[in-house]
């Protein structure tokens, strides 16, 4: 499996199987950074490679979280949680390229969703994680 950035700076590659499906999180950093859902899927970090990781600009929304980004065109890539010990990192699904092959599985934080919008899937929905 294989995505980038927009521009191209940053490529990456993820090796091995997946063990988890996509997830649509509706909360209000993840709207907040990427005007919308950020919709991921976890892999193992050992799993991915990633090329042009000077230009992967970090940014730490909490004290548990930081959000990956491409420095040269704002393009959303990554979610990675800093627990010791946590050994996956969220790829945005926008940032990979199709064919991928996977289905949404659920909703998280749908507490937090804007009013714009509905959720009109019969996919699970979840307060928190």
């Amino acid at each position: 499996m294989r995505g980038s950035c927009l521009c191209g700076a940053v490529r990456f590659e993820v090796h091995g199987p997946l063990e988890h499906a996509p997830e649509a999180c509706h909360c209000a950093q993840c709207r907040r950074q990427t005007s919308h859902v950020f919709v991921g899927v976890n892999v193992r970090r050992a799993s991915l490679v990633v090329q042009g990781e000077r230009n992967v600009t970090w940014f730490a929304s909490s004290e548990a979280v930081r959000r990956g980004f491409c420095g040269m065109c704002g393009s959303v890539l990554f979610w990675q949680p800093t627990l010791p010990g946590y050994e996956f990192t969220s790829v945005s699904m926008g940032s990979l390229d199709p064919p991928t092959g996977m289905r949404l599985a659920k909703h998280t934080f749908v507490g937090e969703k804007s009013d714009y919008y509905d959720i009109t899937d019969d996919l699970p929905q979840h307060e928190k994680f």
